[in-house]
């Protein structure tokens, strides 16, 4: 099949409010061209609300390989019965004219990609973004700070909300010693996102505020070593620790607490190893082998 060419789209020409009146020339016509994504919506459906901008994000993302079209339900039943839309939201693919794919309910961000990559042949993908992307975190890897900044920062200029640059530049910034700075870059991010770097520089800067002062490691190791069950010593030198970076020793510490006294203190030691395993990344072998331990312990 042969589409239009997507450059000649302004973002003004990809999402558009549709009615009955107009569907066949919005929706019928314009999908001879270029797929055509109708969302069949209502202003009182709550999904709606969460569904419509996540796919209107992602239809801009893919740079005019695709178009949108919206249709409010309550004022424009005919289409939607003719489709036996039965519940909203539903989105429906026109291809050709014809619907060829579609899907109900709120879906992830990445589920509403994949539809619109398998409906355009992922003609939409930007591969200057991921190319620059893959940079940044190998150049993060191999503590290239300076060429991670260039990358992440490129991307921002493309794309400023996208959140893989976000957290990769707050994570350059974190690396460089400017906490502060990392909290203004994170600012740019929703606060209920899931990049699985901004949770990390999130956690790891929510270590770093609850450390004890500097200089007490020595204090509480002596305490640790007169008394090895004094578990806010322990507890303590743990924060230090992983304020510090060593998060496989405050691991260790924090697990010795759960196996000791799971309760302790409200379960103080198990609800901070979550948050030291997500600084560590959650794919991290500190992770990995952390959850593995505290299940075993768990689990006994």
């Amino acid at each position: 099949m042969t589409f239009a060419d997507p450059t000649l789209n302004t973002p003004d020409d990809l999402i558009k409010d549709g009615t009955d009146a107009s569907f066949m020339k919005d929706v019928v016509e314009a999908s001879m061209q270029q797929p055509v994504i109708v969302d069949f919506w209502a202003t009182w459906c709550g999904p709606c609300r969460t569904l419509g901008p996540a796919l209107e994000k992602a239809v801009r993302g893919a740079k005019g390989a695709v178009k949108m079209v919206k249709i409010d339900v309550d004022a424009n039943p005919a289409y939607a019965g003719q489709l036996r839309v039965q519940s909203i939201p539903t989105v429906y693919a026109f291809v050709n004219g014809q619907p060829v794919d579609g899907f109900q309910g709120a879906i992830p961000d990445s589920q509403i990609k994949a539809f619109i990559d398998k409906l355009t042949g992922g003609q939409g993908v930007n591969t200057d973004v991921e190319n620059l992307l893959a940079l940044g975190q190998e150049s993060l890897a191999l503590n290239d700070l300076g060429g991670a900044a260039q990358a992440f920062a490129h991307v921002l200029t493309m794309e400023p909300d996208n959140q893989a640059a976000i957290g990769g530049m707050a994570m350059v910034y974190l690396a460089e010693g400017d906490a502060e700075q990392a909290r203004q870059t994170l600012a740019m991010a929703p606060a209920d996102s899931r990049d699985p770097t901004i949770q990390s520089v999130r956690a790891q800067l929510a270590l770093a505020s609850t450390a004890p002062v500097a200089g007490e490691n020595a204090e509480l190791e002596a305490r640790l070593k007169a008394d090895p069950n004094d578990h806010q010593a322990r507890y303590d030198l743990s924060l230090a620790l992983a304020a510090s970076g060593d998060l496989a020793a405050a691991v260790d510490h924090l697990l010795t607490i759960v196996e000791k006294d799971l309760e302790w203190n409200e379960q103080a030691a198990r609800k901070q190893l979550l948050t030291v395993f997500e600084a560590a990344g959650p794919t991290s072998p500190i992770a990995k082998d952390g959850r593995r331990r505290l299940s075993s312990i768990l689990f006994a």
